[in-house]
C-alpha cells in the first residue's frame, strides 16, 4: 500500500498549522505593539517555528502584516455570506449582487476594524508611507477576495461585472475610512458610529445611482 498520500496529508496539515500559528502570533503582536515593534524573530519564537519557515509562508514582513490585517477585514466577507444565505436561491443579477454587498457593509462593524487597523499601523504620519501602503493593501486584498466570492455565487453574472461592483463599494469604503478617521480620531463611540452610518449610506446611494445626468 502506498504511503504517499498520507505523507502528503501530514505535510499539508503541518504547513497549515504553521501558517495559522504564524498569523496568530502576528495578530497578537500587532494588537499589543503595532507594526513598529514587529519583528520576524519574535514572531517565529511565538509561533514555535524557524525564521525560515516564516518566510516560506510569507514573502515579507509587510506581506505577513497585510495578511493578518486582511483577516480582520474579512468579516465583511462573512457578512456577505450571511446576506446571500438569507435570500432565496436563484440566478444572480446586478441588483441582487449590489444589495448583498451593501447589506454586508451595513451589518459589519467596520468602525471597529478601521480603529484596529489605525492603531495597529500607528496612524498615517506624513513622513512614513508604509502604514498607508499597508492600509491600502489590506483593502485591496479584501476587495479581491470579496469579488471572487461574489462571482462564484452569481455564476450567471459576468465576473468582470462582479469585480467592478465590489471595487466601487470597497474602494469607496477605504475613502470613507480616511474621512472618518480624520473626523473622529478612530474612536468608536456612539457619535463616531453614527457618522460612519451616515457616510456609508451616502456611499451606497452614490454607487447605486451613479453619476448619470437626471435631466
Amino acid at each position: 500500500m502506498s504511503t504517499t498520500a498520507p505523507a502528503e496529508d501530514r505535510r499539508a496539515a503541518l504547513r497549515a498549522r504553521h501558517h495559522r500559528a504564524i498569523l496568530d502570533a502576528a495578530r497578537v503582536m500587532i494588537a499589543e505593539q503595532g507594526i513598529a515593534g514587529f519583528n520576524v524573530d519574535v514572531i517565529a519564537e511565538h509561533a514555535d517555528v524557524s525564521r525560515r519557515t516564516v518566510f516560506n509562508h510569507f514573502s515579507s514582513i509587510d506581506d505577513l502584516v497585510t495578511t493578518s490585517c486582511t483577516e480582520e477585514l474579512a468579516v465583511v466577507i462573512e457578512s456577505f455570506r450571511s446576506a446571500v444565505n438569507a435570500r432565496p436561491a436563484g440566478p444572480g443579477s446586478r441588483v441582487s449582487m449590489f444589495e448583498d454587498v451593501a447589506a454586508a457593509l451595513r451589518t459589519t462593524d467596520i468602525p471597529r476594524v478601521i480603529a484596529f487597523l489605525w492603531n495597529a499601523l500607528g496612524g498615517f504620519a506624513p513622513d512614513d508611507s508604509r502604514p498607508q501602503q499597508l492600509f491600502q493593501a489590506t483593502f485591496s486584498r479584501t476587495t479581491q477576495e470579496l469579488a471572487h466570492e461574489l462571482a462564484e455565487r452569481n455564476t450567471d453574472v459576468d465576473e468582470l461585472e462582479a469585480g467592478f461592483l465590489v471595487s466601487s463599494l470597497m474602494h469607496g469604503v477605504e475613502v470613507l475610512a480616511h474621512h472618518w478617521i480624520a473626523s473622529t480620531g478612530a474612536t468608536t463611540d456612539d457619535e463616531a458610529r453614527a457618522l460612519w452610518t451616515d457616510l456609508l449610506e451616502r456611499l451606497i446611494a452614490s454607487v447605486r445611482t451613479g453619476y448619470a445626468s437626471t435631466h
